[in-house]
């Protein structure tokens, strides 16, 4: 286990100063979500200035400001990110977007000037791992954690051969994608499939399927999780939660137990968003995990709690009197 300390930005020094942080696809789910609970703690007594980014222009009151950035593939995005962070000064960059994660952790802490900002962010290989399902399932196969049978797309596959090799339905899915873009249930000989290199599949748990919000501490590794079900899913069978519901403590240990489990195998820290879904005899498989803040992070507040104390400005924002504020 690798853990690395996030170190509390030296801007903080003066107690007067009201940090900023940056979170990155603001319009997007994950976000979105983020939003929502930067609204409660402010309403809590926090104080805190927020700044929503995203490729999509316009104001937002769900964010102190708002930032427009560039596509992550495009040759300006790294810099206009730079400058931004340095624009508003900012204390803590949340990314939420999955094509960035990768990018940011290889960069480290030179994106911030002057190191002033930190960043919620694992590893460079961690995030790697994340950031194309085939690397994920690789990782967690060669750790022992429970996943579905799945093997990489290549052309002259068809859905007859898929079906076969499956011995039931397969899910198709881009290797690296965000959410259930591209997803598609293959249960027919006669199914369109993508027949590329750039994409996986996985033989298809037809059970209950669940999205635990995890929290992994860089200073300890304590592992936090909260299990969330799927009750209703965009696609039918398949794809993002169109409806969610965050389960009681003590229920459905067992995709708990196997959420820790990935995140740990992974080496992961900071918040972790995952799809376990549960076989035909009911045993729960990961597939996939996302290394960063997801849709329903609404549901599990103290995972933005704890990132608060662990990348140490929860004293540093705490107003005296405050209550109702759990970090």
């Amino acid at each position: 286990m690798t853990i690395t300390a996030p170190t509390r930005p030296d801007t903080l020094a003066d107690p007067a100063r009201v940090p900023t942080v940056v979170v990155t696809g603001a319009k997007g789910p994950a976000g979105r979500a983020l939003a929502r609970q930067f609204e409660v703690l402010r309403a809590a007594g926090l104080a805190l200035r927020t700044v929503g980014a995203d490729m999509l222009p316009g104001a937002d009151p769900a964010w102190d400001s708002t930032a427009v950035l560039p596509a992550v593939h495009d040759a300006e995005y790294l810099a206009s990110l730079r400058r931004l962070l340095e624009r508003v000064e900012a204390d803590l960059l949340i990314p939420t977007v999955a094509e960035e994660l990768p990018i940011l952790a290889q960069t480290g802490q030179s994106l911030a000037p002057d190191s002033s900002c930190a960043v919620v962010l694992s590893g460079a290989g961690p995030s790697a791992a994340c950031a194309d399902k085939l690397l994920t399932m690789w990782a967690l196969d060669a750790a022992g954690v429970s996943i579905p049978r799945y093997r990489a797309i290549t052309v002259g596959d068809d859905a007859a051969g898929l079906i076969a090799w499956a011995e039931g339905p397969v899910v198709v899915k881009p290797r690296v994608s965000r959410g259930g873009r591209g997803v598609h249930l293959v249960e027919h000989r006669d199914d369109p499939v993508h027949t590329a290199g750039s994409w996986i599949a996985q033989s298809f748990a037809p059970g209950t399927e669940y999205c635990p919000q995890v929290y992994r501490s860089p200073h300890t590794g304590e592992v936090r999780v909260v299990v969330v079900e799927k009750t209703e899913l965009k696609q039918g069978r398949v794809g993002n939660a169109a409806h969610a519901r965050r389960l009681p403590e003590g229920e459905a240990v067992d995709v708990a137990w196997l959420a820790e489990c990935a995140v740990t195998a992974l080496d992961l820290v900071g918040p972790v968003d995952l799809d376990i879904r549960r076989d035909e005899q009911g045993v729960p498989v990961v597939l996939e995990v996302n290394a960063r803040f997801g849709a329903n992070s609404h549901l599990a507040p103290e995972l933005l709690h704890a990132v608060l104390r662990d990348w140490d400005l929860t004293s540093a924002v705490a107003r005296p009197g405050a209550t109702g504020v759990h970090a």
